[in-house]
């Protein structure tokens, strides 16, 4: 064909040709395109809410995570007025203790101190009356006979040893 021909057909072609590619791209359009832009925003859509999603769970556990720190530092400085607490009553109780103690042990020696001069007094009682015994007794011996100088040096010598023997 030749150039003429062709372009006498030309303009019916041209026209027929725009109609059908006009026609094939409002059905592109419609049965395509639609589709798979709502697939494509749908997944958009899916994509946007997992991050929303991702997003919202970390400033939740941001704030579980800033939750727990302030518990956990309230529970130290809690920790340590206890420990506190009970190291002043521990401080306080063993003060007592040895307060007590003392007191106790002041009350002991002058108990003791008590019974010692209670017993010396007792032994010095008892030795004043055994000394007074064996005096009456010499006296009496003195009496019932008379003392030669011999004799009174065995009776003092006797009255001597008794009294040693007594303490």
């Amino acid at each position: 064909m030749d150039f003429m021909q062709l372009v006498s057909l030309a303009p019916w072609t041209l026209i027929t040709q725009w109609c059908n590619l006009l026609i094939l791209m409002l059905l592109v359009k419609k049965f395509l395109f639609k589709p798979v832009l709502a697939i494509l925003q749908k997944r958009q859509d899916e994509v946007d809410k997992i991050y929303a999603d991702a997003n919202k769970a970390k400033e939740d556990a941001n704030t579980l995570r800033a939750d727990y720190e302030n518990r956990l530092a309230a529970a130290k400085e809690e920790a340590g007025e206890i420990v506190k607490a009970a190291s002043a009553q521990a401080q306080h109780r063993s003060t007592e203790l040895v307060s007590e103690a003392q007191a106790k042990v002041a009350a002991m020696m002058t108990r003791a101190e008590a019974e010692i001069a209670q017993e010396k007094k007792k032994a010095i009682n008892e030795i004043k009356d055994e000394i007074s015994g064996m005096a009456v007794d010499i006296a009496s011996k003195v009496v019932e006979r008379e003392i030669s100088a011999k004799d009174h040096e065995k009776l003092i010598e006797d009255f001597i040893k008794n009294v040693g023997e007594a303490s």
